[in-house]
């Protein structure tokens, strides 16, 4: 099994589920800050909040859990692709939403100012989409880095060519 260290992927994991709990959350909140999506009231569910919004925040912030506690690597690169997948979703689910209905089940922005929309767009879905795939795809960096080797007396081992009568080369592992 190709253990990994704890600290590998808290950071990022610890963010990515804080950015998983907003993007989660801030539909239902956010009225209250005139901060929202149409509807734009408090605490209203829809069908395009759920697919847009809650199940891919609830999916960021499962794999920035599971990025924070995997103690193997391979867990903790199935919370990382299960994050980016989050992030990409949260990014792009608005775009192709439209294929699967006539009207846009996400609403519009609620705000009448043009650098409000903006910001509702960017906090809503694309910003926190992208941001949530960039570090996701960090953890998932660094959890798929190969680390030296180590013997068990604390230097690494370096494969050396050592000269042998024959033809061949072989190689030996100095220590």
């Amino acid at each position: 099994m190709m253990r990994i260290r704890r600290t590998h992927g808290i950071f990022g994991g610890l963010l990515v589920a804080l950015l998983g709990i907003w993007g989660g959350i801030i539909p239902f909140v956010g009225p209250y800050f005139n901060y929202a999506y149409t509807p734009d009231t408090a605490w209203t569910y829809n069908t395009g909040r759920l697919w847009l919004e809650v199940l891919p925040g609830a999916g960021a912030l499962l794999g920035g859990l599971l990025m924070m506690w995997a103690r193997s690597r391979h867990t903790a690169l199935f919370g990382s692709l299960l994050a980016i997948a989050s992030g990409a979703w949260f990014a792009l689910g608005n775009v192709v939403a439209p294929l699967w209905t006539s009207a846009n089940p996400a609403g519009v922005p609620a705000s009448t100012g043009t650098a409000m929309r903006v910001l509702e767009q960017v906090g809503f879905f694309t910003g926190l989409g992208i941001v949530i795939v960039l570090f996701a795809a960090v953890v998932a960096g660094r959890v798929t880095a190969v680390p030296r080797l180590v013997v068990a007396d604390g230097e690494p081992s370096v494969p050396v060519p050592r000269r042998v009568p024959s033809d061949e080369t072989e190689t030996e592992t100095i220590r």
